[in-house]
C-alpha cells in the first residue's frame, strides 16, 4: 500500500483529519522523565500510544531527535513502534530536506530506509532534480512546502513569477501547479501549507484538486479550524493532514500526561469533524 493509500485509507477507518506532531523538547516533559535517559522516546511512545485512535497520520520533527545525543536512534526506535504497534497510521518525517540530487538520495536513503517513514516533508526550492531521489520512492509520500504557515512565508513565498506570456503568478501558485502536474507523475505528491494563510489554502485546493495538503499553524500558531476546513477540504470532507503538536503533547505536565494528550486529539479530532 502507497503513502496515499495508506493515509486514505486512515481518513476513513479512523473518521480523522488529525496529524498529531510529535516534537519532544525535553524541558517540557512531565516530572516523571526527568531522570529517564530513554525520554525521548518514552514521552513519544505514550504520546503515540494514547492518541492513535483519533490520528490520521504521525509526524515526527527530526530537529528535536537529531538535537539531542542519542535522538537519533530514539527516532528510528519510534517510527518502528509505531509501525508495529499502530501499522494502519502513516509516519510523515517532517525534515523538510532539499539539496543537489547525489546528496538528496542520501537523504531519501534516510528517511525511507534508516527511519522508515511513509512520507517526508521536503523544500522545492532546489529545483527537479534535488526532488527526483525522493519521487523514485513511489510507494512513499513527499510532502513538499507550497505555502508556510511562519510570518515569514510572504517574503518569498508570495513574490510574482512570469508565465512566459506576459502575466505572472505569484510563487507558491507555481510550485502547486508544477508540483500537481509534472511531479506528481507517481501520484505520491502532497504539499504544506499553513493554516494560516486560509485564501491562499483554498487557491492552492483549486489549483491542485484532489492532492493531500499537510496543514500546520493550528493552535499556538493562530490558524481557524473552521476556515481551513471549509477552504482546505476536497468533495469528500477529506483532503487534510491537520497537525497538531504542541496542544496535544504538552495538554498536560502531570501524571495524566498521556490521557490528556489523547483528550486533546479527540477533541480536536471532533471540532474539525463538525465543519467537515
Amino acid at each position: 500500500m502507497t503513502f496515499i493509500e495508506k493515509l486514505r485509507a486512515r481518513w476513513q477507518q479512523a473518521d480523522s483529519l488529525v496529524c498529531v506532531g510529535l516534537d519532544p523538547d525535553p524541558a517540557k516533559f512531565p516530572d516523571a522523565f526527568v531522570d529517564d535517559e530513554d525520554a525521548l522516546f518514552s514521552f513519544c511512545r505514550d504520546i503515540v500510544d494514547a492518541t492513535a485512535a483519533y490520528a490520521c497520520a504521525f509526524k515526527p520533527q527530526i530537529a528535536y531527535f537529531a538535537a539531542h545525543n542519542g535522538g537519533e536512534a530514539a527516532l528510528q526506535r519510534l517510527v518502528a513502534h509505531i509501525n508495529g504497534a499502530h501499522p494502519d497510521v502513516p509516519v510523515i518525517l517532517d525534515a523538510k530536506r532539499g539539496d543537489i540530487g547525489s546528496t538528496a538520495a542520501q537523504y531519501a536513503v534516510e528517511a525511507f530506509e534508516r527511519y522508515g517513514a511513509d512520507a517526508v516533508t521536503l523544500n522545492p526550492y532546489m529545483g527537479r532534480d534535488s526532488a527526483d531521489p525522493f519521487l523514485q520512492y513511489n510507494d512513499r509520500g513527499c510532502v513538499f512546502l507550497c505555502h508556510t504557515s511562519n510570518p515569514g512565508a510572504r517574503d518569498f513565498q508570495e513574490l510574482t513569477v512570469p508565465d512566459g506570456s506576459g502575466g505572472g503568478e505569484p510563487l507558491y501558485q507555481r510550485i502547486a501547479r508544477t508540483i500537481a502536474g509534472a511531479w506528481n507523475a507517481d501520484g505520491n505528491c502532497a504539499l504544506v501549507v499553513g493554516a494560516t494563510f486560509p485564501e491562499e489554502l483554498k487557491v492552492i485546493r483549486g489549483i491542485v484538486g484532489d492532492m493531500p495538503l499537510l496543514i500546520p499553524g493550528i493552535g499556538a500558531q493562530g490558524g481557524d479550524i473552521e476556515a481551513v476546513v471549509r477552504n482546505g477540504r476536497t468533495a469528500d470532507g477529506t483532503g487534510l493532514v491537520i497537525n497538531s503538536s504542541r496542544g496535544i503533547l504538552y495538554a498536560s505536565s502531570g501524571a495524566g500526561y498521556a490521557e490528556a494528550a489523547a483528550d486533546a486529539a479527540r477533541d480536536l479530532r471532533d471540532a474539525i469533524n463538525r465543519f467537515r
